[in-house]
């Protein structure tokens, strides 16, 4: 866990990596990121989701596609999210590179609920991790 900053901003990182029989022996190493803004528009979101796919790149250890593949969630929090914001989140994920996939989300926070936007629909991008990476996403963003 460390805590980088991005736009002036201390960002939760966390990192793990898993090798599964299933994936054929390939290593996937799952990146978090999160940190507060005061509203997610789509542009800082897509800021956000840039830095942090650039960040996992230069983190991420072995070989990039051999038997390699790195997913990144990175998050804003915030009270306000823009419904652009929300809908850019719920778009399939982005591609760096062709072994980096990153899956955007935003996490609404009231004093009554928290309300967490990501892609959860059919698989284009990295079909093969995409259980793990909502799996994992479900239980760090209820």
């Amino acid at each position: 866990m460390t805590l980088p900053h991005w736009n002036d901003r201390r960002v939760v990182t966390g990192c793990r990596a898993d090798r599964k029989v299933r994936w054929f022996g390939t290593k996937a190493e799952l990146f978090v990121f999160a940190t507060t803004v005061p509203e997610i528009d789509a542009a800082t979101l897509g800021d956000f989701t840039a830095w942090a796919m650039s960040y996992a790149k230069s983190l991420r250890g072995g070989i990039p596609g051999a038997r390699n593949a790195a997913l990144v969630l990175p998050a804003l929090v915030s009270a306000r999210v823009q419904p652009q914001a929300a809908q850019w989140a719920a778009q399939d994920a982005r591609i760096l590179d062709a072994t980096l996939i990153s899956r955007p989300l935003t996490v609404e926070t009231t004093p009554d609920t928290v309300r967490t936007t990501m892609y959860r629909g059919r698989v284009v991008w990295g079909g093969m991790f995409t259980g793990h990476v909502l799996e994992k996403a479900a239980l760090y963003f209820p």
